[in-house]
């Protein structure tokens, strides 16, 4: 899947089914589902998981959780926007996946 094709997905009620559970998570995130994205990234038991978590953390306003998970995946705090971060990881995810 293309990072075209998982935008365009967005405007689906549900997310692809081939989605991870990071993916996932970034698919509801991007609908505004925080609690739902966090509950996907929760099942994913990977770096791709605890990437995207940190994600979330950050974007909820929790630093120190956000922290926490960047340190699990062994990436640095991210302090770019977060719209362009969202983008960096999906792209990331899409082309490993």
């Amino acid at each position: 899947m293309t990072l075209d094709d998982f935008l365009q997905s967005l405007t689906a009620s549900e997310p692809p089914l081939e989605l991870s559970p990071a993916l996932a998570g970034l698919w509801w995130e991007a609908k505004g589902d925080w609690t739902r994205a966090h509950e996907s990234v929760q099942q994913a038991k990977d770096n791709d998981g605890a990437w995207v978590h940190a994600y979330l953390h950050r974007k909820e306003g929790d630093r120190d959780n956000a922290a926490y998970w960047y340190g699990r995946v062994g990436k640095p705090f991210c302090e770019d926007i977060l719209d362009a971060e969202w983008r960096s990881i999906a792209e990331d995810l899409l082309r490993s996946s």
